[in-house]
């Protein structure tokens, strides 16, 4: 006997390859954001700022964090925990994250470091980590949602 589908065509109760790999990238953001908050997986903890340059803290003492850095990354986790709910939503979250981070990539390329519009931070280890995610986010999302239909088509 067949299990039930649903109108996306995974099978019930099942989650499909592309709400997993949601769900991973996720759950590593949410990992992020709380280990920004984290005396020790934080260097220089206390002189985190808000927002802004000025934020000395650096996670795994080589990203630039902020308060606001790490309630982004808490908010992205959720986000696409939500998202994942649907196949769907986890493509949205992988390709749209992944547009995001690009832009933010692109924005730490041309802004001064060390002006006020340094708002995030961002340094040049997260400008790389930016580009390497935004790649690998849409990468994900492209490649997943055809294993998923590959899965779909086999069964």
């Amino acid at each position: 006997m067949a299990q039930p589908t649903s109108p996306t065509g995974v099978t019930a109760g099942r989650r499909s390859p592309i709400q997993m790999i949601a769900l991973l990238v996720s759950a590593v953001f949410l990992l992020v954001g709380i280990l920004g908050f984290i005396p020790g997986a934080t260097t220089d903890y206390d002189g985190m700022t808000f927002a802004g340059h000025e934020s000395t803290a650096m996670l795994l003492g080589l990203f630039n964090v902020s308060i606001l850095h790490n309630l982004v990354h808490l908010a992205f986790g959720v986000a696409g925990i939500a998202l994942a709910r649907t196949a769907g939503g986890a493509r949205t979250f992988l390709i749209g994250g992944g547009i995001v981070y690009l832009i933010l990539w692109i924005y730490g390329l041309v802004v001064d470091q060390d002006s006020a519009a340094n708002f995030v931070p961002i340094n040049t280890a997260d400008n790389w980590l930016h580009l390497g995610l935004g790649v690998g986010m849409i990468a994900l999302g492209l490649t997943a949602t055809s294993l998923g239909h590959r899965s779909r088509t086999a069964t």
